[in-house]
């Protein structure tokens, strides 16, 4: 991740996007390079700008956030979303997860928690709200998750090592606090990630956390 975080607002009001520019300039480290109404315009500046995180609603004209999500996944783009919404997570995390989001963020929580939001998504982390992890954990236990068997023939692949960088990452712990938590530096938590989304054919961080809960590496939380 750079020194500083390039972020592309994405909102169809603009009143709004005036308000997140104002609190994100104040911060030292992140920078909004570009903004943009609807999905369309989001993928183009997201062509050109190439931010490292887009905060996007999901409500919004033409092209919404879902589409959008799909639409920058089938592009390969790097840019990691955190979908910043007035939807509940009870409805739409896990669809958002699904269409490729780093994190879903609530815009009542958005003056104590997105700075933060962004910091943990700009560094390859997943972003849940209060809840989310359970949410994600009562949609495996309700038998939506792939057979068992298919899961722990995965799970095999891993060392132990990447097991416990696995469920850390899946319980929220940046790399730093991996790192500290197992007495190893952060570069080689991320290389450990990296090894592990490629063993298991993952994408998206968010990915991590839904597979951590489907294996019995993350209990109830």
């Amino acid at each position: 991740m750079a020194s500083t975080v390039k972020i592309l607002l994405v909102d169809d009001h603009v009143l709004f996007r005036s308000g997140v520019r104002a609190l994100l300039n104040d911060e030292i480290g992140l920078e909004v390079v570009g903004e943009a109404g609807d999905g369309e315009e989001a993928i183009d500046k997201a062509r050109k700008l190439k931010p490292d995180v887009m905060v996007m609603d999901l409500s919004m004209p033409d092209t919404n956030g879902f589409e959008t999500l799909r639409r920058l996944a089938a592009l390969g783009s790097d840019v990691r979303v955190l979908v910043l919404t007035m939807h509940g997570p009870d409805e739409y995390l896990l669809p958002a997860l699904d269409a490729g989001a780093a994190g879903f963020l609530s815009k009542t929580s958005a003056d104590d928690d997105l700075v933060s939001a962004i910091r943990m998504v700009a560094r390859g982390d997943a972003y849940l709200p209060s809840g989310g992890a359970q949410l994600l954990l009562n949609r495996f236990k309700n038998g939506t998750s792939e057979p068992q068997s298919s899961t722990e023939a995965k799970l095999a692949e891993l060392s132990a090592r990447e097991e416990e960088v696995l469920a850390l990452t899946a319980e929220g712990f940046s790399s730093s606090e991996i790192g500290k938590k197992l007495f190893i530096s952060p570069k080689t938590v991320d290389t450990y990630r990296t090894r592990i989304m490629k063993k298991l054919d993952l994408r998206h961080r968010s990915e991590l956390v839904r597979f951590a809960l489907k294996s019995g590496l993350l209990r109830d939380v």
